[in-house]
């Protein structure tokens, strides 16, 4: 799943691609993708991108006067295509749910592969118009993001297991289960550790959360959409590497599997060596 350090890249990467370019037409191949109905995605035809940004892990096209908001959920996914499409197979077999092409024929293919549709596709007069966006909680890569106000979220969290509100979107945007992954295991913190925490726990973390964050984007800057999901692979420690040595300390990264997710750890850095059970009631803490 794309998440903020690739949303991010994506955005420099289309930017740097879309801006100041028409739009000819919005091709929706998948319907169940398209969330809205009003505007129409033939407002988008003949009017000009200005940029790309991004909310959390919404990307977001400013079309003219409307935006053009994706959301590319568990395996969703943009490719440049610099020639006009080529037709093949019939609509709606394959990975291809839309198409954004420009008026030289160039533009985006937005795919989505696997059985489980997620991708969403949104065409709206205001981001706010989202409700996924409406309920987003502050970036973490917002000046206005400060150690206090991190500290501030952990206390109202309370209870809550680290791991759950680290990539709670209405918490914080952005993060989600590699990152989360990724932070804790640089914080040396167990993912089911209370969300309410001393204070030098709170700055570890929010100093783990940082440099995780600002390393993967980091390493993602200046690389075209094709490169990322490789980079973002590379560059991981323990998420995904169940069974694998962790690169710290040598331990075998472990993980827990729930209904329709699992997180990765490593013992020795964040559980005091202690394998969590693999069950959804765990309550192994550091």
């Amino acid at each position: 799943m794309p998440e903020l350090p690739e949303v991010h890249a994506l955005v420099t990467d289309l930017g740097a691609r879309l801006g100041g370019r028409t739009v000819d037409r919005l091709e929706v191949v998948s319907f169940a993708a398209l969330k809205t109905f009003d505007p129409p995605v033939s407002a988008l035809a003949g009017r000009v991108i200005a940029t790309v940004t991004r909310h959390g892990k919404f990307l977001d096209i400013p079309v003219g006067e409307v935006h053009l908001i994706i959301h590319l959920a568990r395996a969703g996914w943009i490719r440049w295509r610099e020639g006009a499409p080529v037709r093949t197979g019939r609509p709606g077999k394959g990975p291809l749910a839309a198409r954004l092409v420009l008026d030289d024929g160039s533009g985006l293919d937005i795919t989505e592969a696997g059985t489980k549709k997620s991708l969403a596709i949104y065409v709206v007069r205001r981001p706010a118009d989202v409700p996924g966006i409406a309920r987003l909680g502050p970036d973490p890569l917002d000046e206005a993001f400060t150690e206090q106000v991190f500290a501030d979220i952990l206390v109202t969290a309370g209870r809550s297991q680290i791991k759950g509100v680290l990539r709670n979107q209405s918490i914080i945007a952005g993060i989600g289960n590699a990152y989360s992954d990724e932070i804790l295991h640089a914080a040396r913190m167990s993912p089911f550790k209370p969300a309410s925490m001393p204070p030098d726990d709170s700055s570890r973390l929010y100093g783990a959360m940082q440099a995780t964050l600002r390393g993967a984007i980091a390493r993602a800057d200046g690389l075209a959409a094709s490169e990322l999901k490789r980079e973002k692979k590379s560059g991981l420690q323990v998420h995904g590497r169940a069974g694998e040595a962790c690169p710290v300390c040598g331990d075998t990264v472990r993980q827990v599997i729930f209904a329709d997710s699992s997180l990765q750890y490593c013992p020795t850095c964040q559980t005091g060596g202690k394998p969590l059970a693999d069950r959804l009631l765990s309550r192994l803490l550091k």
